[in-house]
């Protein structure tokens, strides 16, 4: 925020058999587990829809679910978890708005919007298990998974576990232990044949695609530095009066505070580096295709800090080193009125590049530049995804998405603690954010102190692994 059998053999067998005559399979036809079929009357034997369950109904899991029904071909919302109620409301209106609009921005003129959203309250779930629910319903195909990053390892494992594809935002993990239960999963997620879409929506935009492809083919030569940066300002923040308002609630305990704020919390979101550096990390592990060995960093808090802050800090900046000895430059922060830039770079020992401009400029010979079509990645990453499970082809981003997160966890580690950190060591880690328990009542894994303030990392003193 998932693998049980899921309809009798014969009923499996006459949907794929649909999905192949009706130009939808290609390339040798649907495979077993392409699809997970349902045991009930709604997968009638001529019934090609993909039918989805969105877990976690925030404003992602709402964008994602719209893009996922604006996808070609029959597709049906059918299901919703959430932690709260307000939340699954909410995006029962948003995602509706959304899809009206299409990925383009404009009115979509006849598009039934009903006809793709079917979620009655009896398949909507709330609270820590409502994951679980929603995957031991019938007749679901494919789980998009968008809670807070916390719970993605456990509502990814559970996923695979259910036989379903599966898109998850990133990151997919905000620790060690996380990461590893991911790719763990992973490696079942390929046995079953799953698919699996990752939310780095940089790798499916055609400007990002060309100009890696160029680099990849040697446009600048040898890379040998990248630069990756998410300088800007914060994002939202929710005070606890604010929360008492939007829970309807005189006293939230503290978990249910921290659920609804989550973005200041480690454990929930893993710092800005992790939930929105991501981006820009994996653009560079991209172009390097791999991840780095080691880094080393420095970072912490310079702004003022309220009660509601919560333990994240508000600058990183960070040097990993690649096996081959070539170099990440990161940035990010969360302060307003400083240099801003969410882009990435890289220096060849031929040229450099504009990853974000597709611009590549050659030491020598001519400049170029993309400037074709560039329809919007948020949407093409579920078209793929999409497409993909139709016509039974092998979709597995996971592994590259850990990997990913794992980077910029291996960042934060390394500003944390302020010691220098090799990937061995920091994918080793013992350490877990996560509580032992999931409650509403249960204490979270950071408290406040007496002041109401919470403690954030200290480097050179910080445990990290």
């Amino acid at each position: 925020m998932t693998e049980q059998p899921n309809g009798s053999q014969q009923s499996g067998a006459s949907r794929r058999e649909f999905l192949k005559t009706s130009g939808v399979a290609v390339a040798g036809g649907v495979l077993a587990g392409s699809l997970s079929y349902a045991r009930n009357a709604h997968a009638a034997a001529n019934d090609d829809t993909i039918r989805i369950a969105l877990i976690g109904c925030g404003g992602r899991g709402s964008g994602a679910a719209a893009q996922a029904l604006s996808t070609k071909g029959n597709v049906k919302l059918v299901c919703m978890a959430d932690a709260f109620q307000y939340k699954i409301d909410g995006a029962i209106r948003n995602i509706s708005g959304e899809v009206k609009k299409g990925a383009d921005g404009k009115d979509k003129e006849g598009f039934d919007v009903s006809s793709r959203i079917d979620v009655p309250k009896e398949m909507q779930f709330t609270g820590f298990d409502a994951y679980q629910k929603a995957l031991s319903a019938d007749n679901i195909d494919l789980v998009i998974l968008a809670t807070p990053p916390g719970f993605r390892p456990i509502h990814f494992e559970a996923a695979v576990k259910a036989g379903k594809n599966i898109f998850m935002e990133k990151p997919v993990a905000t620790d060690a232990n996380g990461v590893r239960k991911v790719l763990e999963a992973t490696e079942e997620s390929k046995k079953k044949n799953l698919k699996v879409g990752v939310g780095l929506q940089r790798r499916h935009q055609q400007g990002y695609i060309d100009t890696v492809k160029r680099i990849h083919d040697g446009a600048i030569g040898d890379i040998v530095a990248t630069r990756v940066y998410w300088n800007g300002t914060r994002p939202w923040k929710h005070t606890r009066e604010e929360v008492k308002r939007i829970l309807g609630k005189d006293k939230p305990t503290e978990m249910e505070y921290q659920m609804v704020n989550w973005y200041y919390f480690t454990w929930l979101c893993g710092d800005h580096i992790v939930e929105q550096h991501i981006h820009n990390i994996d653009v560079s592990n991209w172009v390097k295709n791999g991840h780095p060995v080691k880094a080393n960093g420095m970072g912490g808090s310079q702004i003022p800090r309220d009660k509601d802050d919560g333990e994240i800090f508000d600058h990183h900046a960070v040097e990993f080193e690649y096996a081959d000895g070539s170099r990440m430059f990161s940035q990010c922060r969360h302060q307003r009125g400083a240099w801003g830039s969410v882009s990435e770079a890289a220096v060849g020992t031929k040229g450099t590049v504009s990853l974000n401009g597709y611009d590549i400029r050659p030491t020598e010979g001519s400049a170029w530049k993309y400037r074709g079509p560039n329809p919007n990645p948020y949407q093409v990453e579920h078209d793929d995804l999409f497409a993909a499970i139709r016509e039974g082809r092998d979709y597995n981003e996971a592994e590259a998405g850990a990997h990913s997160t794992m980077t910029a966890i291996l960042g934060r580690m390394a500003t944390y603690g302020g010691k220098e950190i090799t990937w061995d060591n920091a994918l080793a880690s013992k350490i877990s954010l996560q509580p032992t328990e999931y409650g509403f009542e249960v204490t979270p894994p950071v408290t406040p102190k007496e002041d109401g303030m919470y403690a954030q990392a200290v480097p050179g003193l910080s445990k990290i692994v």
